[in-house]
């Protein structure tokens, strides 16, 4: 009896390895679809206008806005958002300002910054080893993080729509550095409801585990374990804590920075040049 070339050759004891192909493919889809439908809900609540609070009129467009070119309406939604500050009236987030915040902190310079510091980082140990310790490898990693990140930005923006909830940091700049340091992290795990009070941010619960379970699809096998995603997940919530300090005391060092070394440059100044005198 003739044996067929393509049977598979088990000896007794060894383990059977399923092929993981068609289950990868299946889960890439998945991931494009959700991908997808985060990006449908946002363009469904900016062309229907889903209600999140009453907007002030100050802050209604105007006619003059509404007539503005679509290259300035684009830019608009690349321009960072205004810093929020715990002691001003709060207005609730529009759908517009969640399409932004979406995009801002996928591809803002602090975050993008921030994910090629990991990258280089896992480039130097050379973790996980399938990628290598170049500069291939180190490309690799910084796709599989812009890829998480964006995925999970856009289900937080997405489901924060559904759920009411702001994304967006409150600074309180006018309390004690270690009121401040409470703020940061309460807001880490927390965010503001439609009523101004804080919950829980399930949205960004949602948003940071579901990214790095679903991130198993595309990842290499040695980090694509359900362990794996917990602790990326883990390390989410403290990448998102150090964001939250970046907002809340660049701006302090911003304006110490402008007010010691732009004294040199301002007209009259003691510092600046003067010609010699005759």
């Amino acid at each position: 009896m003739a044996k067929d070339k393509n049977a598979l050759h088990i000896k007794e004891g060894d383990p059977i390895k399923m092929p993981l192909g068609k289950h990868r493919a299946g889960l890439s889809r998945w991931s494009a679809f959700l991908i997808g439908a985060c990006f449908a809900v946002n363009r469904v609540a900016l062309t229907q206008s889903i209600p999140l609070g009453q907007i002030p009129q100050s802050q209604a467009p105007s006619s003059n806005q509404s007539e503005q070119p679509a290259v300035l309406r684009i830019t608009s939604f690349l321009s960072p958002l205004k810093p929020q500050t715990l002691e001003d009236t709060y207005h609730p987030i529009t759908s517009r300002q969640s399409v932004s915040w979406f995009i801002t902190s996928t591809a803002g310079p602090p975050h993008l910054g921030g994910i090629a510091l990991l990258s280089a980082g896992g480039t130097a140990l050379n973790r996980p080893e399938e990628y290598g310790p170049h500069w291939s490898g180190f490309g690799k990693r910084y796709g599989v993080g812009m890829a998480g990140s964006a995925l999970g930005n856009a289900i937080e923006a997405s489901a924060g729509l559904v759920l009411r909830e702001d994304p967006r940091y409150f600074r309180v700049s006018h309390e004690p550095f270690k009121a401040r340091v409470g703020a940061i992290v309460r807001q880490t795990f927390s965010a503001r409801r439609i009523d101004g009070n804080f919950e829980p941010a399930y949205a960004r619960y949602l948003g940071i585990f579901g990214s790095n379970f679903i991130s198993n699809a595309w990842r290499v096998q040695s980090e694509a374990s359900a362990q794996d995603a917990i602790l990326r997940s883990l390390e989410a919530f403290g990448g998102r804590m150090a964001a939250d300090a970046f907002d809340e005391f660049w701006p302090d060092v911003k304006r110490n920075l402008v007010r010691k070394f732009g004294r040199s440059t301002e007209p009259g100044s003691s510092d600046t040049c003067k010609s010699p005198q005759r």
